[in-house]
């Protein structure tokens, strides 16, 4: 399994923060040639589903998750978010955490995946490319508007 993280500190309030990177088709937005579904009702919580289709017409493939942890931050506690993934190609699991600091949050996305039929010797690419796709999904998921 190849593991990554990626760090951020951002001017917003932690549960703006935590609001921005727990809107689930947002991150469909953020990443090319991704849409996702939410397929469990809302608000998100424990047992909330979601798959991350990757692709462009019939070549592509999907990446179903579930969140297994939800702590929401909550004055001086950091909030905690995991995502298991469970697809056929992609599995592992993903962390969120978002802490209060001065002038803002600290935001930190750590994800450990496993390729099916990647050999171990391209771990140490596939983190880097994580870094890469995740570092820019995790910037305009906290740059965005409210709006947006």
């Amino acid at each position: 399994m190849s593991r990554f993280r990626v760090a951020r500190s951002v001017p917003l309030a932690p549960a703006e923060a935590w609001r921005r990177l727990t809107d689930w088709p947002a991150h469909g937005r953020q990443v090319p040639l991704t849409r996702t579904a939410v397929l469990t009702p809302g608000p998100s919580r424990v047992g909330t589903r979601f798959t991350a289709r990757t692709g462009l017409g019939r070549l592509g493939f999907d990446d179903p998750m579930e969140v297994v942890r939800w702590e929401p931050p909550l004055g001086d506690r950091p909030g905690v978010c995991r995502l298991e993934k469970y697809g056929r190609l992609v599995r592992g699991w993903a962390e969120i955490r978002v802490a209060a600091e001065s002038g803002g949050a600290r935001v930190v996305w750590t994800e450990e995946l496993a390729v099916r039929g990647l050999p171990r010797a391209f771990d140490g690419v596939l983190a880097r490319a994580g870094r890469v796709v995740f570092g820019r999904a995790l910037d305009g998921l906290l740059r965005r508007g409210p709006r947006n």
